[in-house]
């Protein structure tokens, strides 16, 4: 029933239970009334005016709705809901425009809200679809601006206004609410199909029936007043899920970027892109409706934001994105094996894939080797749904995770694999680089401070920064961050500061002070109890508690740092080797060459072999570079101070099936094999430890 070029229009006025005029909508109210009439363009003839109220679940009405509108809740129990008040306005419509002579129409509203704000919106919340006639409108404040461009701007104008610059003369206190705006609404289009105006209206505004999936390169320019920020999504949310949230508002194609976090996850953030920045400036007053239970927050964002999570630069991956309209399906998880043939057969013919091997793309390291992440397409959306319910079925000996993904996921996920380096084959030993005066803190005097809550994104700077004044008071290389077994940070930090009272006065004053949008508790502690932490133990109310791989007596042997022997510590200053972090706001008297380990640090340089089991340690204890020979012979012949083993004797394997066994690991390693005897004197072990080493066996497992 509607047309690019009707010949009739449907004048259409609506108010919800909450906010009215510029914000309507703003407040996620529901709609409680609909008031319309058809105008026939041609003959300028009208059809019967009608008003429906529309019962809403929510008759709680705001206080500026009862006032403008009269309406009240006892009333409006009496009316129908929504949908049924929908099919009512179909069948009237059709029956005016057959007593006019007319068989097609388009909507004319006062303004974007109505449609975009509200009916859009609501509609979608309670899973029932509109008709086609709601997907395109006339905005009359932008044709009038068109063919009066003297009068107000656009967003300045009201139907009051408009009434007002052509002279019309009716008093809105001598009509009901919605009846005045309607009738005023068609006598300003009289005025604007007058002989002085002929006035067309040849141009609506549409409303997308459904979000348009595509690439984005980063050579493309992204306007930043078309981006916003969606933040407290959840975590399974997918790019349809967040359209849906924007229903009514253009999302340009591929316009949703999901952000991940540092493990590859979805961290409950997206940047969203918009046709123009009308459609933006809509999408902002949606800040805190909900996705279900939750409430989204909505803030500006930038096109170099979008640009970085969105943006890439790989043909695979754009000639894998270029078939539109496809469901992405993202796997985890898969078998290192696992071949294109392996995938096919483990979705089956159920949900068959988009050209076959075509439509798989498989995530891997720059090297070649597979990441165990792959990315399918699917031509509809029953096909993916079946693809999802092989969620954690097992391929091979491996279960496989299946979540709905995007195109700026893809991006991402091939950007951070493929930006990572690789791990150099050194042609020279490497050996820690300690400065000769560190030592891990030992003993009962309570000198240092343990920090509990740390967000998990927290690096030494934010740390540092947190302290404020006190990091002056703080110990050379005294910050340690607190790993948890999985060998991400736990949210705890251990801090050695210069004395006792210094370590007093740091607990006192940032107890509970804010870190970015945490709270973050700060005890005074001593350097035995950091050690046990450190060491694997854990420390609570209830006391201290050994790490669960150490008998007590076996803590004496690690509590002596390694240190490097004088004249190879002289080949490498440490100034000159690890890396510079931004200057503390510390006092003056802070020495100038005190070093941080600073945040890119702690994540890459983890000290394995000084106790067991692994995590949970001290990042930042052992920084390793490359030596000349000259420094190795050094250190090892040096024996009157242990040194650590060199980087290489002992590896660290994550994601390792559960069901793995020895034979796995040694077959997997097999020709790099290692000898056990070049652990001696290298580090001071145990009579157990040391009898494991000397095994008659290529490689040792712990």
């Amino acid at each position: 029933m509607t047309a690019s070029h009707s010949d009739s229009l449907v004048v259409l006025f609506g108010a919800t239970a909450g906010a009215y005029g510029a914000k309507l909508g703003s407040d996620e109210r529901e709609l409680i009334l609909l008031v319309w009439q058809v105008v026939d363009l041609h003959s300028k003839k009208v059809g019967t005016l009608h008003k429906s109220l529309v019962k809403a679940d929510n008759l709680d009405l705001s206080d500026q709705c009862r006032e403008v509108s009269g309406l009240t809740p006892e009333g409006l129990g009496k009316a129908e809901p929504l949908d049924r008040v929908l099919q009512q306005f179909s069948q009237l419509v059709s029956s005016d425009l057959k007593v006019l002579g007319r068989n097609s129409y388009t909507l004319c509203c006062d303004g974007q809200l109505l449609i975009r704000q509200v009916l859009h919106p609501e509609t979608s919340k309670k899973n029932f679809l509109l008709s086609d006639c709601f997907y395109s409108f006339y905005d009359l404040r932008k044709e009038f601006h068109t063919c009066y461009p003297s009068s107000a701007a656009v967003k300045d104008q009201t139907i009051k206004t408009m009434a007002e610059y052509l002279g019309l003369g009716t008093d809105e206190a001598e009509e009901d609410f919605g009846v005045w705006q309607v009738k005023t609404m068609v006598a300003i289009i009289f005025s604007m199909l007058s002989e002085g105006c002929n006035h067309a209206f040849t141009e609506p505004e549409t409303v997308k029936y459904k979000y348009e999936t595509g690439p984005c390169s980063k050579s493309e320019t992204v306007d930043s007043e078309t981006v916003i920020r969606a933040r407290g999504l959840p975590w399974q949310s997918s790019d349809q899920d967040i359209a849906r949230f924007f229903k009514g508002l253009n999302i340009a194609k591929g316009g949703v970027a999901l952000c991940l976090n540092s493990q590859g996850r979805r961290n409950g953030e997206a940047l969203v892109r918009f046709v123009n920045s009308e459609q933006r400036d809509l999408a902002l007053e949606r800040h805190k409706h909900h996705m279900g239970s939750r409430y989204i927050e909505v803030y500006k964002a930038t096109g170099e934001e979008f640009l970085k999570i969105a943006g890439g630069t790989s043909n695979e991956v754009a000639q894998f994105l270029s078939k539109e309209n496809q469901v992405i399906i993202r796997m985890r998880g898969l078998p290192f094996t696992a071949t294109q043939e392996d995938v096919l057969g483990f979705l089956g013919p159920e949900c068959p894939v988009t050209g076959g091997k075509e439509g798989l793309l498989f995530v891997k390291y720059p090297d070649g080797r597979p990441t165990g992440d792959a990315f399918v397409l699917f031509s509809c959306e029953e096909y993916a749904q079946n693809a999802l319910k092989k969620h954690k079925e097992i391929l091979g000996k491996r279960y496989i995770e299946l979540f709905r993904s995007t195109a700026a996921e893809v991006q991402q996920v091939l950007n951070r694999y493929m930006s990572t380096p690789l791990i150099p084959t050194l042609p020279t030993p490497i050996i820690p680089v300690i400065p000769p005066a560190y030592t891990i803190a030992t003993g009962s005097i309570r000198d240092c401070v343990r920090l509990r809550g740390l967000p998990y994104t927290a690096g030494i700077d934010d740390i540092l920064e947190f302290m404020g004044d006190a990091t002056g008071d703080i110990k050379p290389h005294g910050v340690h961050m607190v790993l948890n077994q999985q060998g991400r940070p736990s949210g705890d930090a251990f801090i050695q500061m210069k004395s006792a009272d210094k370590a007093f006065m740091v607990a006192q004053k940032c107890h509970k002070k804010m870190m970015k949008d945490r709270y973050v508790e700060v005890f005074q502690c001593s350097g035995e109890e950091m050690n046990f932490v450190l060491m694997g133990g854990t420390l609570n109310r209830s006391g201290l508690s050994p790490p669960p791989c150490l008998s007590p007596p076996a803590y004496a042997a690690f509590q002596t740092a390694a240190v490097i022997p004088a004249e190879a510590a002289a080949l490498y200053q440490p100034q000159a080797l690890l890396p510079t972090t931004r200057t503390p706001q510390a006092s003056a008297a802070a020495p100038p060459t005190v070093t941080y380990y600073p945040a890119q640090a702690a994540q890459l340089y983890m000290n394995y072999t000084a106790y067991y089991p692994s995590p949970p340690v001290s990042p930042t204890t052992v920084g390793y570079l490359a030596a000349p020979p000259g420094a190795v012979a050094a250190a090892a012949t040096a024996t009157h101070t242990p040194i650590l083993p060199q980087p290489g004797a002992l590896v660290r394997m994550q994601g390792l099936p559960y069901n793995t066994g020895m034979k796995e690991i040694l077959s997997f390693f097999q020709g790099y094999q290692y000898a056990p005897d070049d652990y001696n004197g290298l580090i001071q072990l145990s009579d157990q430890a040391r009898s494991v080493l000397q095994a008659p066996k290529e490689w040792v497992c712990l």
